[in-house]
């Protein structure tokens, strides 16, 4: 397959210098100034300056850890308890320490159940996102209703879960497999106020998606015959807007059905985005700009550098 390597460069050159005053002795005191403030802030003004950074400094290998920085603790959610999706259960991170966290709704594909996506629920919610893992209302259900699904399963989180108290109601994004990925795209259309989305070999009879304002990441499969990526993956993301924060991953000895089970390239660009797009959190871009270069796991990658604000 053709490599795109195209990408858009950044909005925004961090760093330019500072224009002269010609002045010394404004220089002087501007120079004591910055001096007393690092002083005061030590390492820790970056954090300060997003409070939504959450877990230590990210290397790659602790995004393609088995597990993060957190301990993570579960709870179930019975269907009879909920309405609007067939329950499920939430990962969250045990600790309050460091206060609420984004959040995350993932629905299973057509015929699927949760269990075929339970990994990315303690894999996602180490990293510190709190992670809800769903079952639909029947097995069959379309990507619309997948997508309705997954934003009652948000409010739930947000509202009346057992955990509503450790979750930033305004820091949320959704995920899903095959028609549930079709089901994240239809969420994202109707709710823009998500940060994020990220389809897993999505399979959706709508090919177009000019309305997304969602920073979204799409997987793709090479060996997919279920929902090929020339009639799925590659025309939903072509169709999102070009100014938006997107990327299309395909991945490389993949089928269809990759994403059930537990995967580093999944997991690390998944936290990566979740983490630049829900926690604003810059210290992940570094795994997704320059853009990644196919290889191993990476048949190809397209995408843009993540806009700075």
């Amino acid at each position: 397959m053709q490599l795109h390597p195209h990408s858009t460069p950044r909005t925004h050159a961090p760093g330019a210098p500072r224009r002269r005053t010609g002045r010394l002795a404004g220089a002087a005191a501007a120079f004591a100034a910055v001096v007393a403030l690092g002083t005061l802030t030590g390492p820790s003004a970056h954090a300060a300056d997003n409070p939504y950074e959450r877990g230590p400094a990210p290397t790659t290998a602790t995004i393609e850890a088995l597990r993060g920085p957190y301990a993570v603790s579960q709870t179930s959610v019975s269907s009879l308890s909920v309405t609007g999706f067939g329950g499920g259960t939430i990962y969250y991170p045990t600790s309050t320490s460091d206060g609420t966290f984004g959040a995350v709704a993932v629905s299973p594909g057509y015929t699927a159940y949760e269990s075929s996506i339970a990994w990315l629920g303690p894999r996602l919610a180490s990293q510190g996102f709190v992670v809800f893992t769903i079952d639909t209302l029947t097995t069959l259900d379309q990507p619309d209703s997948r997508g309705r699904q997954l934003l009652a399963a948000l409010d739930y989180l947000t509202e009346r879960s057992s955990v509503r108290g450790r979750i930033d109601a305004g820091r949320l994004g959704v995920m899903g497999h095959s028609m549930g990925g079709g089901g994240s795209l239809e969420a994202a259309k109707s709710r823009p106020a998500l940060q994020a989305a990220i389809p897993l070999t999505p399979w959706n009879l709508d090919k177009t998606w000019p309305e997304i304002t969602t920073p979204t990441l799409i997987f793709g499969a090479d060996g997919d015959t279920i929902a090929p990526v020339a009639s799925h993956a590659e025309p939903f993301y072509s169709s999102l807007p070009s100014p938006l924060d997107r990327a299309y991953l395909e991945l490389n000895s993949a089928t269809h059905f990759t994403p059930n089970s537990s995967n580093t390239t999944i997991a690390k660009y998944s936290i990566s985005w979740l983490k630049r797009f829900i926690d604003d959190d810059t210290r992940y871009e570094q795994f997704l700009c320059p853009l990644p270069r196919p290889g191993l796991t990476i048949e190809e990658y397209r995408g843009n550098c993540p806009h700075t604000s």
